[in-house]
């Protein structure tokens, strides 16, 4: 953008999830299995950390930055509450009233340990998140 002069801006984001978001990923896999009373199966010890954001607040991040960022910048989008992959698990039991579903499967190769954002920038165009996670994770179950 910077380069050729064009009116653009770009967004990074954390983690994000919500309703419909698809299956494959740990919150929606998660909430189908618990639905099924399957096993919810959990990389390594569970500890991995992710910043997550409601996809809400990411859609409202990104609309702030289209009318009011500056051209040419980059702004990390997160919402600065981390959670251990278990956290995120054990938290959608606890919604949905379920128990001992969680099964320890063998890590990836590679697994991230942490995925995190800086969001300090987005923060000074005045935007902030309106969900917290407990509150966006209970809407999307």
């Amino acid at each position: 953008a910077r380069t050729y002069g064009l009116n653009a801006v770009i967004t990074r984001c954390t983690n994000n999830y919500g309703p419909y978001q698809f299956p494959e990923k740990l919150i929606p896999k998660a909430i189908i299995r618990a639905k099924m009373d399957m096993s919810i199966p959990i990389y390594g010890t569970g500890k991995n950390v992710r910043d997550w954001i409601f996809v809400k607040d990411h859609c409202e991040a990104i609309n702030l930055v289209l009318n009011k960022g500056e051209r040419g910048e980059i702004y990390n989008v997160s919402s600065g509450e981390e959670k251990t992959n278990l956290e995120v698990v054990n938290g959608i039991l606890d919604i949905m009233g379920k128990r001992d579903l969680i099964e320890f499967v063998e890590d990836r190769p590679g697994h991230d340990i942490r995925y995190s954002l800086d969001s300090s920038k987005i923060k000074k165009l005045g935007w902030k998140p309106k969900h917290s996670f407990k509150e966006g994770l209970k809407e999307t179950v």
